[in-house]
């Protein structure tokens, strides 16, 4: 189940209620009070907020958590089992039949204790190997990131790789290193292993092409792949070539001068597959 634009529509009246429980300090409450009445900045007026939760400050995600408890003690009272994430919550139950009538019974609850909608078009009843929770998928007791998920993590990648980006490559692999470690510590739970060997030669051949279009001209092809230990015929007759850099990023010349320990252990780039790895068999 996913609630619909929580944070737009929480009810001040009905969170305060919920803060009041656990703070007694009178001035804070004013103050928590004045954060959630501050309104929002439209073009260059301001904006009444009466209702809603501002997005993007530390407190948000701790009030929204206030004002869900509620919702985790009914699940708790009602003997469900459960997992829930800021506004994204799974309930697991024994049928169809059962999801079909807990959920009606949640959004009844929601909706009068808490003033709370559910996002009818986020929120099914199925079994859970169909279910995706927080980017990730269920078979049995195993769990594997979306495809959706490996979808948005490829496209990153291809927009940090991309040949048109004018930036250093130091810096680009520096916030692709960035992007990998946080991706894999996230979704590296996940125990789907077959992709990232062809996803770590796929990114390498994207940064082959990269260097290849920074080179530019032929003579600096030609010297760059030289330095890099390239044969001297095969480094000319590439460099010479007229074929596009994504087809050449694959040829002999660029594989032998810009190898994979190059990549690694030169410039720092991270491997997926061995990030993987480490989670998996940290020994």
């Amino acid at each position: 189940m996913d609630l619909a634009k929580f944070f737009d529509r929480v009810n001040h009246d009905a969170l305060m209620a919920r803060v009041a429980r656990k703070v007694r300090d009178k001035a804070l409450l004013r103050l928590i009070g004045k954060y959630l009445r501050a309104g929002v900045l439209v073009g260059e007026r301001l904006q009444p907020t009466e209702t809603g939760v501002p997005q993007g400050s530390p407190l948000s995600p701790l009030l929204s958590n206030i004002m869900l408890d509620d919702l985790d003690k009914e699940l708790e009272r009602r003997g469900h089992r459960f997992a829930r994430y800021c506004v994204d919550f799974l309930v697991v139950v024994k049928s169809q039949r059962a999801g079909e009538r807990v959920k009606a019974s949640l959004t009844r609850f929601l909706q009068q204790h808490l003033k709370l909608e559910i996002n009818e078009s986020k929120s099914t009843v199925r079994p859970t190997n169909e279910c995706v929770f927080l980017g990730f998928t269920y078979q049995g007791t195993r769990i594997y990131w979306s495809h959706e998920a490996f979808q948005d993590f490829r496209h990153r990648l291809r927009e940090l790789t991309g040949r048109s980006w004018g930036v250093s490559m130091a810096y680009r692999i520096r916030h692709l290193n960035e992007y990998i470690r946080g991706w894999i510590q996230y979704f590296g739970l996940s125990q789907y292993y077959r992709p990232l060997p062809e996803l770590d030669a796929w990114l390498r051949r994207r940064l082959r092409m990269c260097f290849w279009k920074q080179w530019r001209y032929v003579r600096t092809k030609v010297r760059e792949l030289l330095k890099l230990g390239t044969a001297k015929k095969t480094a000319l007759l590439t460099a010479l070539s007229r074929k596009g850099p994504w087809h050449l990023s694959r040829t002999l010349a660029t594989q032998t001068g810009m190898t994979n320990q190059w990549l690694s252990e030169s410039l720092g780039l991270v491997s997926i597959r061995a990030l993987w790895i480490s989670l998996h068999y940290p020994t």
